[in-house]
């Protein structure tokens, strides 16, 4: 009868000690998809500081977001920015990319995470920025 109650909490304690990844979020105070986007990466297991701004041209020039790839909220984990509305999945492909300033879906693509009212799904992708200045694809979405 111990047997099950042990194993019980061994796995208990493994699963409290996965912690949630932590990430920033800097967004404008009157921005909706800001909220959705969030909510996404807290559906997904993420951890959101939530900092409102009024400035968010003045974030994104701090953290090095070049203008085109601008979109409405920016993000920071792990040193690297997360501009505009990022799929979760692809926050964790560019944690394993140290090369890359960071990624970014720019303008506002419906269908995106946080775009997703409407039901259209735009064609975008997500570009990574590496030190150079240099862009690469790092993931490709269709439209339907």
């Amino acid at each position: 009868m111990r047997m099950p109650i042990l194993l019980a909490g061994l796995f208990a304690g493994l699963a409290q000690a996965a912690e949630p990844l932590t990430i920033e979020v800097y967004r404008d105070p009157n921005c909706g998809c800001c909220k959705a986007w969030i909510g996404h990466l807290q559906d997904n297991g993420f951890s959101v500081n939530d900092h409102v701004e009024n400035d968010m041209s003045a974030v994104k020039q701090r953290l090095g977001v070049p203008p085109r790839l601008a979109s409405c909220h920016t993000g920071v984990i792990d040193g690297q920015f997360v501009e505009g509305h990022v799929p979760a999945a692809d926050i964790l492909k560019l944690r394993q990319q140290p090369d890359l300033l960071g990624a970014a879906v720019p303008g506002m693509p419906a269908g995106s995470p946080g775009m997703e009212a409407g039901g259209r799904q735009q064609a975008y992708q997500v570009i990574g920025l590496d030190k150079r200045g240099d862009q690469r694809v790092l993931s490709d979405y269709p439209g339907n």
